[in-house]
């Protein structure tokens, strides 16, 4: 261990004792702000803070469990990439006033300012940056539940476990089998996802058990850059794979463990492989006092990711309401950043700047080719508003050239996110 490395790590552990104190301290005590959730969002934030505020502490928990990023793993689940390219190492995030804290929070009270721990001792701040993620909600798919996940394996949280059990089942498929893809109704992390791990799925058939076929069950009507991926379906895998909406049957009712099978309103499927990707809402720290008003997801103030009904609390990533931007690790880094300006500018005295927003969500057909969409946004007292003239998706007829440059630009911002955020 190198000598800047070891006074690092004795920095954040020094740090701790502080943060888990009985009160915020005297008057002179330098303001605490804490962050729940150490993925793309929490992590974004938390290097900003500590960059803009020099003078504040700042605790960020990234609980016990190792982390593998989302972006990328459906490369993982069809063998294209290793599981452990994906894993984030967040040593680098401690820092002389960045605290990292290996615990889960179980709730808080934003009136007296404090967080309790899963150890039951009590985190005081000033302010509070939730960034859970999600929760996903396998019950409510009738036969459903957490006990049968590994039947219908999702891995939408992109645990290394989870997204390696679905890459094994993947490739116990036999050739002629049949693969089920089930979408959730919308809203759910990362809208075009599902429709990248279909893609991918139906390219390691064709290669792997060229016989097998691939259903879609979608519970939408319509999704993100749906023209451009059924353009390259009709092109790539006519006989292979196929979409059925909300409007053909397509949404998933339930499901019987037992067998395996899955079932919508009119038909029954008993594939090799049904990967159910459940419904979902905000992570459940997020819930808490009742932020989300009983919806499943946080409503917050654009401008500063304040909440709106508990302005000391923010709430970024995932678990926030941000229409029209979608829920992706591009837009919750760029809603951590303006976050952390907001607390920033409060902090020291000054006008917040300006909430300008951006997201680029790329989508891989094939390890070698993919498509995009790009949003530009402002943060108002009335919500997000889309830039005028700043949408736009890859071109529909693009050449081969084209979409393997877009695949190259997805790992340059997937380099690129990471080292912004994890600091790797």
């Amino acid at each position: 261990m190198t000598g800047l490395r070891r006074r690092q790590l004795l920095a954040g552990s020094m740090l701790l004792p502080l943060a888990l104190g009985p009160h915020r301290g005297s008057a002179k005590a330098s303001p605490h702000v804490v962050i729940v959730g150490g993925g793309f969002a929490g992590a974004t934030a938390a290097r900003y803070l500590a960059r803009w505020l020099p003078e504040v502490r700042i605790s960020l928990l990234i609980g016990r469990n190792r982390y593998y990023t989302c972006p990328f793993s459906n490369l993982a689940v069809i063998g294209e990439r290793s599981l452990t390219s994906l894993e984030v190492g967040r040593e680098q995030l401690a820092t002389d006033r960045v605290s990292l804290i290996r615990l889960q929070a179980r709730d808080f009270d934003p009136h007296h300012r404090r967080l309790r721990l899963e150890d039951g001792r009590l985190l005081h701040f000033d302010r509070l940056i939730l960034a859970p993620g999600i929760e996903v909600l396998p019950e409510s798919i009738e036969g459903h539940g957490p006990e049968h996940v590994a039947t219908f394996p999702h891995a939408w949280q992109a645990a290394g476990p989870a997204t390696d059990h679905l890459a094994r089942r993947l490739q116990a498929v036999p050739d002629g089998g049949l693969v089920i893809v089930s979408v959730p109704e919308a809203p759910y992390r990362c809208p075009p996802g599902p429709y990248e791990r279909a893609s991918l799925m139906a390219w390691w058939l064709a290669h792997h058990r060229p016989r097998s076929k691939l259903i879609i069950l979608d519970a939408n009507e319509a999704f993100t850059k749906d023209d451009l991926f059924k353009a390259h379906w009709r092109e790539a895998h006519p006989q292979r794979l196929s979409w059925l909406g909300r409007g053909d049957d397509g949404r998933l009712r339930r499901v019987d463990a037992g067998r395996g099978s899955v079932h919508t309103d009119f038909a029954d499927f008993q594939p090799d492989l049904a990967c159910v990707i459940p419904p979902q809402r905000a992570g459940a720290i997020a819930r808490s006092a009742d932020l989300d008003g009983g919806r499943g997801w946080c409503s917050v103030d654009p401008r500063s990711f304040a909440s709106t009904v508990h302005p000391n609390v923010h709430v970024i990533g995932d678990a926030a309401i941000a229409n029209p931007m979608p829920k992706s690790a591009f837009a919750a880094a760029s809603q951590a950043r303006i976050c952390a300006a907001a607390i920033a500018a409060e902090f020291s005295g000054r006008q917040p700047p300006e909430s300008l927003l951006t997201n680029t969500c790329y989508s891989l057909l094939t390890p070698t080719a993919a498509i995009a969409v790009t949003g530009s946004y402002r943060g108002t007292a009335d919500g997000i508003e889309t830039l005028p003239g700043s949408s736009g998706t890859s071109p529909l007829d693009a050449p081969d050239s084209l979409r393997r440059a877009e695949a190259g630009h997805a790992r340059g911002w997937y380099a690129s996110a990471r080292a912004d955020a994890f600091g790797e």
